[in-house]
């Protein structure tokens, strides 16, 4: 941990993502989830997907926090998730069907719900943007492209949520005299776009979407609480919360690639609007990162290995070793060679105190890797990352090579008994990003982790 982090000593953590998304924060924050008395995630919903291996079972989360493992701990989704009850549903039930205890489930009162017509939003918007980015294919100058979202309503649920009038929270479900307005206001202003859409009948039906709320609000009644009061009252007794976000911070909405980013606040500085936690209390920022880079949908991305030449087959050859496959939508990721320029941004945003390093496993066997430490743009060279989509799509990547390992390195106990150039590419990292590397992952199982 850094000596000169303004919270040192502070009782609660974070887990947050430096890349765009699927670093591995659920294995990071299984691991150290027995060190905190709960887990509370602050933002994102279904569009998260974390994975957790322990003992060769894999399971994939979406809403509920990765330390619902551990039935001692309190597993907390936060006012700033926007909550789809079905897929909330259908996760406690994967759970239990597995032998795992989710009663230390509990869920804000203040978060809001995706609602049908959200994820009919969703849907009608990327398309529209689709048609438009094929009736302007050869136009160079066009920016129009589909964002590449999940298609599970959250932005649409996000956007709502600041529009105010029709926004229904978790609280709303549990209250029949209040609900049915909220619904019809929401609908009301939807129905001229939405018209046209498959299945619209169905979601802009205000009797059967009320229905549906009602009947999602009954199933959760029991999880509900003022997380604010709880999660406050919590470290006032002492106790320890493990803050985990979802997505990743260069996907966050005010701080990501935009507008190519998701609808929520990824960044340690979610975490008060998310949970009502002042950020102050959280002492240790572990900022997960890949050892090289991935990231699905659009939006630029300065080292991606693609086409058919040596670059595309490398990228093919990462992500079939990598199993670089979405978690919640099964889509082929996007695959990079490490951009160290992102990871420097994304830890001074989060002030993160030390580094995760995951899938440094999947490097092993090529002849050499590559880091990106610079970006050319008109002949110049800087260390800066460039948050702008179109300013970012037209940089060079600068690399940095480095020999690489030939050994197997997944049964790896210690980082001395991983290969000298191995070693070498994690110190590069620790002195680029100026933060020590304090776990490395070398597989997917809970076991295979080391802390330094």
């Amino acid at each position: 941990m850094s000596e000169n982090h303004p919270n040192r000593g502070s009782p609660c953590s974070a887990v947050v993502g430096l890349q765009w998304g699927d670093e591995g924060k659920g294995k990071i924050v299984d691991l150290i989830a027995p060190e905190h008395d709960a887990v509370a995630r602050y933002n994102g919903g279904a569009n998260a997907g974390h994975s957790v291996v322990v003992k060769g079972q894999r399971f994939s989360l979406h809403l509920i926090p990765s330390g619902i493992l551990y039935p001692s701990k309190l597993a907390v989704i936060g006012n700033g998730v926007v909550l789809d009850p079905d897929k909330l549903q259908e996760e406690i039930d994967g759970l239990r069907s597995r032998g795992i205890d989710a009663s230390g489930l509990i869920v804000s009162s203040r978060a809001h719900v995706v609602m049908p017509y959200h994820k009919a939003e969703d849907a009608a918007r990327e398309d529209s943007l689709k048609n438009e980015r094929l009736a302007r294919e050869g136009d160079q100058t066009s920016a129009v492209s589909e964002i590449g979202t999940t298609r599970r309503g959250i932005g649409p649920a996000y956007a709502e949520k600041v529009q105010r009038a029709g926004a229904v929270r978790v609280g709303d479900l549990l209250d029949p005299a209040s609900l049915p307005e909220k619904i019809s206001i929401a609908i009301a202003t939807k129905r001229a776009a939405l018209a046209d859409q498959p299945g619209a009948a169905e979601v802009l039906d205000e009797a059967k979407v009320t229905q549906w709320a009602l009947r999602a609000g009954e199933a959760i009644r029991p999880l509900v609480q003022d997380t604010a009061y709880l999660l406050n009252n919590l470290v006032r007794a002492g106790k320890k919360i493990l803050f985990e976000s979802a997505n990743g911070t260069l996907l966050d909405v005010d701080h990501g690639t935009y507008p190519f980013v998701t609808g929520s606040s990824c960044s340690v500085g979610g975490i008060g609007p998310g949970t009502g936690v002042p950020v102050q209390r959280v002492g240790r920022v572990i900022g997960v990162m890949k050892a090289y880079s991935t990231r699905v949908g659009s939006g630029p991305m300065p080292t991606e290995l693609v086409g058919p030449g040596p670059d595309g087959q490398i990228g093919d050859r990462i992500r079939t070793r990598g199993r670089e496959f979405g978690t919640t939508t099964g889509r082929p990721r996007r695959v990079g060679w490490l951009d160290l320029v992102a990871v420097r941004y994304a830890a001074m945003i989060n002030g993160a105190t030390g580094l995760a390093l995951t899938m440094l496993d999947v490097l092993a066997g090529f002849d050499s890797v590559r880091v990106c430490t610079k970006y050319e743009s008109d002949g110049k060279q800087s260390d800066r990352f460039l948050p702008d989509s179109a300013t970012l799509s037209a940089v060079r990547p600068v690399y940095t090579e480095f020999q690489g390992f030939s050994e197997d390195v997944s049964a790896a106990k210690s980082r001395r008994e991983l290969p000298v150039q191995a070693r070498a590419y994690i110190e590069f990292i620790e002195q680029a990003v100026g933060i020590p590397v304090e776990i490395v992952s070398v597989g997917p199982d809970r076991a295979q982790t080391m802390t330094t």
